[in-house]
């Protein structure tokens, strides 16, 4: 079974990049990913044309109505949503300053409820007992000070930028956990990778029909989407990571979203 996709890929050829919250181009219509939504990066040729347009009495030009631009065009370029005419350099919403424009809600305010209804979605009930969210962050301040003596990483990775976890490894390994640390902006399939290749695990993550390496927050056991970054989780209001907290690397299966148990890792 194929994995499941969240989001939609950026159209530019050579990136391809699965991004959780596409951004939509309101001059071509295409879905980029955020580093190819600027209209240069991706080489935006869209422009709307109106086919029957309202002509200047006495000329054959259209003048651009944004403010006190004065440029003129030989066609009609009409924005589809508040218009008006406007010059190829004020075509977009974003150059117009569209009355007709919504102001999207921030990318990081709609990945984080995204994220705390995936963990609400797939979390596995607790056993009474359990520490809450409050007091895992206070004995994982503890804890990192250890964690920090013998943990394993990649050492080109700012001291700033460093998050440090106890990785259970996965049932059967001859090792039962390892200190490791990674980099705050990565995202989880980069954490898994690197993780693989520093502890020699099997990854065969690039393989269809082969069980994939994934990590999975030890609380809820909610397996972690790859394309969510390191930092959201650690920022997340609902059972976030804690630097200096556990995680679990295990093999699972592609339509896999959530351990079992996560007990049998802790014993």
């Amino acid at each position: 079974m194929a994995e499941l996709e969240v989001g939609k890929r950026c159209e530019v050829q050579h990136c391809q990049q699965l991004d959780f919250l596409p951004f939509v181009c309101d001059g071509c219509s295409g879905t980029y990913c955020l580093e190819h939504r600027s209209k240069d990066i991706h080489g935006c040729s869209g422009v709307c044309l109106r086919k029957e347009p309202v002509k200047s009495e006495g000329t054959s030009s259209y003048k651009c109505t944004y403010k006190s631009c004065k440029t003129k065009e030989l066609v009609p370029v009409i924005c589809s949503y508040c218009e008006k005419h406007f010059c190829l350099g004020h075509r977009h919403q974003s150059d117009h300053d569209c009355e007709k424009q919504e102001v999207p809600k921030s990318r990081l305010v709609v990945t984080q409820q995204v994220v705390k209804e995936t963990v609400a979605t797939n979390a596995v009930p607790l056993k009474k007992g359990r520490k809450g969210a409050k007091n895992n962050a206070t004995a994982a301040k503890v804890a990192l000070m250890k964690l920090k003596l013998h943990a394993v990483g990649d050492k080109s990775i700012p001291q700033n930028e460093r998050v440090y976890f106890q990785v259970y490894l996965p049932k059967g390994n001859k090792e039962k956990s390892r200190s490791m640390f990674f980099c705050s902006k990565w995202s989880i399939g980069k954490m898994v990778d690197n993780a693989a290749s520093l502890l020699n695990l099997r990854n065969d993550n690039n393989i269809l029909a082969s069980k994939k390496l994934r990590l999975c927050h030890s609380e809820s056991g909610s397996v972690l989407p790859m394309g969510h970054t390191l930092e959201l989780w650690i920022t997340s209001t609902d059972c976030p990571l804690n630097n200096g907290g556990t995680i679990i690397l295990e093999y699972l299966d592609n339509d896999c979203v959530t351990l079992e148990s996560t007990n049998s890792y802790m014993e």
